[in-house]
């Protein structure tokens, strides 16, 4: 574990793009079980589906662009 004080090493890109391509494919689950949610007439579940694809579309494009 590094102190504090110290700056950590960026990752490299190969790995910030992979970990950005899994969190896309996890998001597609996502959405996927949010619009099936919709079309069955659970909104509750849709919505927090949806919610959850949107913040793991979020991190994979922190994750790519923090370096």
């Amino acid at each position: 574990m590094t102190a504090p004080d110290e700056p950590r090493e960026p990752r490299p890109l190969i790995e910030r793009i992979g970990l950005a391509a899994v969190a896309a494919v996890i998001a597609t689950l996502f959405g996927g079980m949010a619009v099936a949610s919709w079309i069955g007439g659970e909104a509750f579940l849709a919505i927090m589906s949806a919610i959850g694809a949107l913040m793991t579309l979020w991190v994979a494009g922190i994750t790519l662009l923090r370096g």
